[in-house]
C-alpha cells in the first residue's frame, strides 16, 4: 500500500506538468460554458456534461445534437468518429495502464489528449509513485475543464464572447508539449516519421481527415521499424 507521502508527492510532482494545461482547459471550458449559456443551457448542463463526457469536440458538437431532432444511431457513429483517435491512444497505453486497481479504470475513462501527451512524455522521478502520477494528471486535467465550464455557464450571460477560432489555444499546446519532448529526445528518428507521415496524409486527405490515416500508418510504421529505432537509440 503506498503511504500518504508517496502520494502527496506524486500530486506535487504532477501538478507543475499541467500548469499549460490549466491555463488552456480554464479558457475553453469558459468559451464552452458560455456557448451553452447562449444555446439557452442553465450552467449545470456545461458542469456536468463536461464530467460526464470529458470530450471536449464532442461537448461542442452536443450542443447542436441538443438542439436538434433526437437520433442516437448518427450520435453514437458521428461520436465515435470525433474520437476514434483514442483508440490508438489506448494501445499505445496499454503496459503503462496495466496497473491494478480502480486507478486503471479512471486512467482510461478520463484519457483525453492532453492526459496522454503528458503521461507519455514525462519522465517521472524514480522516487515517485508512475500510477499516481499519472491519475493525478488525468484528474487534474478533467478539474480544470469541468470548472471552467461550469464558470462559463453561471457567467455566461453576463459576458459577451466571441468563440471563433478559440480552438487554436490548444493546437499552440500540443506544439509546445511536441518542442519540449523535441529537445528531450537524443534522437529524432521517430518524431521526424510523425512529422513527414503527417504532413503527407495531410496533403492526400485535406483538413481534419488525415488524422485518422495519418496515426494508422504511424503506428504501422514504428512497429514494423521498432527493433531497428531502439537498436539505433
Amino acid at each position: 500500500m503506498v503511504s500518504k507521502n508517496k502520494i502527496k508527492s506524486a500530486f506535487f510532482s504532477a501538478f507543475p506538468n499541467i500548469i499549460p494545461i490549466l491555463a488552456g482547459f480554464l479558457f475553453l471550458g469558459i468559451a464552452y460554458g458560455i456557448y451553452m449559456n447562449q444555446s439557452g443551457f442553465k450552467f449545470y448542463y456545461p458542469m456536468f456534461m463536461s464530467f460526464i463526457i470529458f470530450a471536449g469536440s464532442v461537448e461542442f458538437a452536443t450542443v447542436s445534437w441538443l438542439l436538434g431532432s433526437f437520433d442516437p444511431v448518427n450520435i453514437f457513429f458521428l461520436t465515435l468518429m470525433i474520437n476514434a483517435r483514442h483508440l490508438f491512444y489506448g494501445l499505445s497505453m496499454l503496459e503503462k495502464y496495466n496497473i491494478p486497481g480502480w486507478k486503471k479504470l479512471y486512467l482510461i475513462y478520463g484519457m483525453c489528449d492532453e492526459s496522454f501527451s503528458i503521461n507519455t512524455t514525462v519522465d517521472v522521478p524514480k522516487d515517485i509513485d508512475k500510477d499516481w502520477f499519472m491519475f493525478f494528471v488525468t484528474m487534474l486535467n478533467q478539474i480544470y475543464w469541468v470548472a471552467g465550464a461550469t464558470i462559463g455557464g453561471i457567467f455566461g450571460s453576463f459576458i459577451p464572447f466571441d468563440t471563433k477560432g478559440i480552438e487554436f489555444v490548444m493546437t499552440a499546446l500540443f506544439v509546445v508539449i511536441f518542442l519540449e519532448n523535441w529537445l528531450k529526445e537524443k534522437y529524432h528518428s521517430a518524431s521526424v516519421i510523425g512529422l513527414f507521415i503527417s504532413f503527407i496524409c495531410l496533403m492526400i486527405f485535406k483538413g481534419t481527415n488525415f488524422i485518422i490515416p495519418s496515426m494508422i500508418i504511424i503506428i504501422t510504421v514504428l512497429t514494423l521499424l521498432r527493433g531497428r529505432l531502439e537498436k539505433h537509440e
